[in-house]
C-alpha cells in the first residue's frame, strides 16, 4: 500500500459554524471537498497526530460509511498510530466525547449534521473534538478554516474499505483502526451516574414508557440500555433502526417532528413518560403524561432534582445555560445557592466552565441538556437521569414539573424559527434591531414596557476571551423577554430564531395555553423587529 499525495484547490465555503461544517449533502459529494476539510483538520492537529490516537464515527445518514472509509485511509496516510471506530461507522456525539475522554484520544471526527434532516438530498457534517471531548474552540476552527482556504494537496492511501461491521483490529500502513462496539464505553459511563438497579425496579413494577429514536443513532444504544439492561419491556423503544435518510423522520426532537410521540403521550392511555432523542444522540425531548416538558424546564428540574442520582449526589457545582434559554434554572440556581452562568449558543462555551471544575449540568433550549461526565449534551443521559428522579422520589412526571412551577414559578417559553429566510434580509433584521438598541428602553409595545435591550456578549470567565454579537435581548418591565438571534445549524439561506418568554408565579396561572400566555410577547417582538416587513413571513415556519 502506498500514500499518496493528490493535488487539489480550496473552496471557499469551507468555514466551520458552532459545530463544524455542515452543507448538503451533494457539497460533499464534489470531488475533493470532503478530503480537502478533512485534511484541513489532520494538518491543524499538526506533530501532536503522529502515533496519537483518533476516535471516529458518525450518526449513520447517507454518506457516513463512504466519509468514514475516506477519513480512515488519511488518516493512516497522515501518520495517526490509532483510530477507534465505532462498528457500522456509528458513534454518537456523546459516546464519541466519553471515548475521547476515556481513551486518551488526542481529539476525534465526528460525521453529523445532528437534528438537520438526512437522505441523498438532506444535509451532511464533520467536525473536530478536542482531547477533552468537546468541540473545537474558536481557535482552532479558525485554524482549520485558513488551512482549508490555503490547501494545495491531500494524503491518501490506497487501502481497500475496512469491514466496518466486524469489531477487531485491522493494520492500514502503520496505523491500528480498533472497530468497537459503539455503545459498550457509553454504557459504563452511564451506570457510574445513575442507579440502574432503581430504574430496573420502575419497570418491573409496570412503569410504561416510549423512546423514539426518530430512526436515527440513539436507537442501539436506547435498546441497549433501556430495554436489556433495565428490563422495559421489547417495543418501548421505537423507531430504533438507524437509517440513512432517518426512515423520512426529520430527526429533530421537538413535538413538530415527533408528531407521533405526541399524539400518545397526549391520549387518554399515556405512558407514563415519553422521550426522543435526534440524529446524532445529543439532543433530547421529554414529554410526561398530557403534558411537554420545555428544554429550559427539563435543565431547570434536573439542576433541582440532581442529587437524587448517585453521580449527583454530591451537590452541582454550578450550572450554566445558554443565552436564549429561559431563566427557569436561573431561579434553581439562586434556591440552591450555586453560580449560574449564562453564555452564548454553543456547546464549547460549556467546554471550559466544565473543564475548570465550574459547573455540573448546563443546557440550551434546543434540546441540549449535559453535565460534567462527557463535554457534549448528551440526550439519552438526560432520560436516564430523569428515569432515576421518577424511581427515586416515587412521582409521576407531571407531578414533578407542576411541584417545580409552585416552587420557583413557571417561566412560559416558546421558540418562533423562520426558517430559510432570504439570508440578506436576516441580516437586515439584525442590523436596524442593532441600531434601535439605544432608543427602546421606555418604549411600550403590546402593553408591554421595555427595560433593558443589548446585544449579548460574553466574557469567558476562565479565559477572558470576549464573545460579541451573539443576540439581541429585549426585557421588559413585566418580566417578560424576547431574544432575536440568526441560527449557525442551517444549510439553505438564514434561520431566524425568535425565543420569547414570561415569568408566572401564581400557581392559579400555570396551566393555561402557552402561546396564549406569550401573545403580548409575541406581538411586542414583532412590532420591535419588523419581521414581516424585513423578511416578507406573516408567521413562522415553526413554533416549539
Amino acid at each position: 500500500m502506498t500514500v499518496r499525495h493528490i493535488a487539489t484547490r480550496p473552496f471557499a465555503d469551507q468555514k466551520p459554524g458552532t459545530s463544524g461544517l455542515r452543507k448538503k449533502v451533494a457539497v460533499f459529494q464534489q470531488p475533493h471537498y470532503l478530503e480537502n476539510f478533512i485534511q484541513a483538520i489532520l494538518d491543524t492537529a499538526g506533530e501532536g497526530l503522529r502515533g496519537a490516537t483518533l476516535v471516529l464515527g458518525g450518526d449513520g445518514r447517507f454518506l457516513n460509511r463512504e466519509a468514514i472509509q475516506t477519513a480512515i485511509r488519511m488518516a493512516a496516510a497522515n501518520g495517526a498510530g490509532r483510530l477507534l471506530v465505532g462498528r457500522g461507522g456509528l458513534l454518537s456525539t456523546p459516546a464519541a466525547s466519553a471515548l475521547i475522554r476515556s481513551s486518551g484520544a488526542i481529539g476525534g471526527i465526528i460525521l453529523s449534521a445532528s437534528h438537520n434532516p438526512g437522505g441523498p438530498d438532506g444535509d451532511f457534517g464533520i467536525k473536530y473534538n478536542m482531547a477533552n471531548g468537546g468541540p473545537a474552540p474558536e481557535e482552532v476552527t479558525g485554524a482549520i478554516h485558513r488551512r482549508a482556504a490555503a490547501i494545495n494537496e491531500y494524503r491518501v492511501t490506497d487501502t481497500p474499505d475496512l469491514d466496518l461491521d466486524a469489531i477487531g483490529e485491522t493494520r492500514v500502513e502503520a496505523m491500528v483502526v480498533m472497530v468497537a462496539d459503539p455503545v459498550e464505553n457509553y454504557a459504563a459511563l452511564m451506570e457510574t451516574l445513575v442507579d440502574f438497579p432503581r430504574i430496573a425496579g420502575l419497570f418491573r413494577r409496570g412503569f410504561r414508557m416510549r423512546f423514539d429514536a426518530l430512526s436515527a443513532v440513539t436507537g442501539p444504544y436506547a435498546q441497549e440500555i433501556l430495554e436489556r439492561r433495565l428490563g422495559a419491556p421489547a417495543g418501548t423503544v421505537v423507531n430504533a433502526t438507524p437509517l440513512p435518510d432517518f426512515g423520512g423522520h426529520h430527526p429533530d426532537p421537538n413535538p413538530v417532528h415527533a408528531e407521533a410521540l405526541m399524539a400518545e403521550m397526549m391520549g387518554a392511555d399515556a405512558p407514563d413518560f415519553g422521550a426522543a432523542s435526534d440524529g446524532d444522540g445529543d439532543r433530547n425531548m421529554i414529554v410526561a403524561p398530557g403534558l411537554f416538558v420545555t428544554p429550559s424546564d427539563s435543565l431547570a428540574i434536573l439542576a433541582a432534582q440532581a442529587r437524587h442520582a448517585p453521580g449527583y449526589a454530591r451537590g452541582l457545582a454550578g450550572v450554566a445555560r445558554s443565552m436564549p434559554t429561559s431563566r427557569a434554572v436561573d431561579r434553581v440556581a439562586k434556591h440552591l445557592g450555586i453560580p449560574c452562568y449564562e453564555t452564548p449558543t454553543g456547546w464549547k462555551f460549556f467546554g471550559n466552565l466544565l473543564d475548570s471544575g465550574r459547573i455540573t449540568l448546563c443546557g440550551e433550549e434546543s434540546a441540549g441538556t449535559g453535565s460534567d461526565h462527557v463535554r457534549e449534551k448528551d440526550g439519552l443521559w438526560a432520560v436516564l437521569l430523569w428515569l432515576d428522579i421518577l424511581a427515586a422520589t416515587g412521582k409521576r412526571a407531571d407531578a414533578v414539573v407542576r411541584e417545580h412551577w409552585t416552587t420557583h414559578g413557571r417561566d412560559y417559553y416558546t421558540r418562533h424559527d423562520y426558517e430559510e429566510v432570504d439570508a440578506a434580509a436576516a441580516q437586515g433584521l439584525m442590523t436596524a434591531l442593532r441600531e434601535r438598541l439605544a432608543t427602546l428602553p421606555g418604549q411600550s409595545f403590546a402593553g408591554l414596557t421595555v427595560s433593558e435591550a443589548d446585544d449579548f456578549a460574553y466574557t469567558d470567565p476562565v479565559d477572558g476571551s470576549v464573545t460579541a454579537a451573539q443576540g439581541v435581548r429585549i426585557l421588559f418591565a413585566e418580566d417578560a423577554r424576547a431574544v432575536f438571534r440568526l441560527s449557525g445549524t442551517g444549510t439553505v439561506g438564514a434561520t431566524l430564531r425568535v425565543y420569547l418568554e414570561r415569568f408566572e408565579p401564581d400557581p392559579a396561572r400555570h396551566d393555561l395555553p402557552v402561546q396564549e400566555v406569550l401573545a403580548p410577547v409575541i406581538a411586542a417582538a414583532r412590532e420591535i423587529a419588523g419581521i414581516e416587513r424585513h423578511t416578507g413571513r406573516a408567521a413562522p415556519s415553526v413554533i416549539t
